[in-house]
């Protein structure tokens, strides 16, 4: 396998103002970087200006040096598995399927296969636009693979260029449980949103630009005397990590979250917390406008038996 490619790209003033993955894409078409390719590297923190990471849809600028990395492929293609799927709603254009915590939703590195992905297409044909992803076959959106709940899948191409168009403005009804160390209280989280500069793996909300994220939060239970809660968390933006950032840099981390979690300063809740090996979070409610028949839909999920088992712990 070949190691990571790096490239050193200067911005031409005839550039100027392109989006930065139109732009990468074109300046490495010779070395296989389609356009879905590019923006993926920009998301993973593979393209930076000195020690910014590029957004996809940023506008480049005059005298910028683009640093990229591009890491040795994988796989060409996502390859049918017959692994079970909970499928809550099915018809010719959507899936809605409810992911168990520790499915990854589509391969990538480390994750070739066993993804939700592979089960869907041993379930059904998925449809595949010119320059989508073939490992990412009908994904709208994501959960994480330590994230249990509701999303939707496109088997038609109408259907993807639907739900996108809704992710787009934010018109899908997403709502998440979680069980968070202290109480945060009932409030609205209005933040900026980026990659964190020096951990490529993590977000922050602590950035000076960056995309807006919006988490309304709702306390539906204190539990041990304010020790942890039960929260109902309702996306409005939905950035990679959004919950997780917001709850973890303000003081009520999601518990058992590996990355913006924290040991609990409860003992009771540190116990529930290592019981439950990983994070407690739950996309329970999913409604969207059916990108074809315009039927409106809205699914819930019950909470799944390791989240509910460390409810009923804290509950005492």
């Amino acid at each position: 396998m070949s190691a990571t490619r790096a490239f050193r790209l200067s911005v031409h003033p005839s550039e100027v103002g392109e989006r930065a993955d139109r732009w990468l894409a074109a300046r490495l078409a010779s070395e296989g970087v389609t356009r879905s390719a590019a923006t993926r590297l920009c998301d993973e923190g593979r393209v930076r200006v000195g020690e910014v990471a590029v957004r996809p849809s940023a506008k480049l600028r005059a005298g910028d040096e683009v640093r990229v990395e591009v890491p040795a492929p994988e796989a060409l293609d996502a390859v049918a598995e017959d692994i079970p799927l909970v499928i809550v709603f099915e018809d010719e254009h959507l899936l809605v399927i409810d992911k168990p915590a520790g499915m990854v939703v589509h391969p990538s590195k480390g994750h070739a296969g066993g993804t939700l992905v592979n089960a869907v297409l041993h379930h059904a044909e998925v449809e595949s636009d010119e320059g989508d992803d073939p490992l990412r076959p009908g994904i709208v959106h994501r959960i994480d693979r330590l994230t249990s709940g509701l999303l939707v899948v496109a088997k038609t191409v109408r259907a993807h260029q639907g739900l996108a168009a809704r992710f787009k403005l934010h018109d899908i009804h997403r709502v998440y449980l979680a069980l968070a160390e202290r109480d945060p209280g009932t409030r609205t989280f209005d933040t900026l949103h980026d990659r964190h500069p020096a951990h490529r793996q993590r977000f922050t909300s602590r950035v000076e630009t960056g995309r807006r994220a919006v988490t309304h939060v709702e306390t539906l239970e204190r539990l041990l005397d304010g020790a942890a809660s039960l929260l109902r968390c309702t996306l409005e933006t939905g950035r990679t990590h959004q919950i997780r950032v917001h709850l973890g840099e303000h003081g009520s981390p999601i518990l058992g979250d590996p990355v913006y979690g924290r040991r609990a300063r409860d003992a009771r809740v540190e116990a529930v917390s290592r019981a439950l090996g990983r994070q407690a979070l739950h996309a329970a409610e999913l409604g969207f406008v059916h990108p074809v028949t315009a039927e409106t839909l809205r699914f819930t999920s019950p909470l799944p038996d390791d989240f509910a088992a460390a409810l009923a712990a804290l509950r005492g």
